[in-house]
């Protein structure tokens, strides 16, 4: 299967799903999707990306975390440094057990040399073109929304429900639009709990082309 068999056949893999997407415009991939996975009113976007002169299929979704919530972490960092640190440690271990990939971006240092909160995380899968089918492609949509959602509902047991309104991420500062990664802010779709943003980036300054 080449690359362009492969975008072929997602866009109307997800068509047979009946799956929402939209084209985002990448001068650095042959194919940029948002889709709406789950198909529910509460779908998040999910990013499918066709890097150019690779042979692989990226699925990846970024999650950032409500404000209420990340100052809530800061709290719980104040009174137990040690227990926080244990926090981040865990949920580590659990993205690394879920066998996808993943970035955690957790709030630059204090003057006091304290880290900050976890801000956002990115989950992500490569389906190389040999291993592409359809049931592939669902699967791997599926393993990343559960471990997800599986955050999200940990983050939410831990510190609360939050306040509706996106936090801020230290790593995103100042990045310009255009940059490797860019899509619309505006076809995110929000969460009472943790708000993903897909403005952002699969990591800081990712760059689909040098992935993997």
């Amino acid at each position: 299967m080449d690359a362009k068999a492969a975008a072929d056949s997602i866009r109307r893999w997800l068509s047979n799903e009946k799956l929402e997407t939209r084209e985002v415009e990448d001068g650095k991939a042959l194919l940029h999707l948002h889709v709406k996975y789950p198909p529910t009113k509460d779908g998040h976007i999910f990013n499918i990306v066709i890097p150019k002169e690779r042979s692989l299929a990226l699925i990846y979704s970024v999650t950032r975390v409500d404000q209420g919530q990340q100052n809530e972490m800061i709290e719980f960092r104040n009174e137990d440094l040690i227990g926080w640190k244990g926090w981040l440690h865990e949920t580590r271990m659990n993205l690394t057990r879920s066998k996808l990939d993943w970035v955690l971006h957790v709030g630059k240092e204090n003057d006091k040399k304290l880290p900050g909160p976890l801000q956002a995380f990115n989950i992500s899968q490569p389906i190389w073109f040999d291993g592409l089918t359809q049931n592939e492609l669902m699967q791997t949509m599926r393993a990343v929304w559960l471990t997800k959602l599986s955050i999200i509902h940990q983050i939410k047991f831990d510190y609360g429900k939050g306040v509706g309104k996106p936090g801020p991420v230290d790593d995103w500062k100042g990045r310009k639009r255009g940059s490797p990664v860019r899509s619309s802010q505006n076809s995110a779709v929000e969460s009472p709990e943790v708000n993903f943003d897909d403005d952002a980036g699969f990591g800081q300054g990712f760059d689909p082309t040098e992935w993997a």
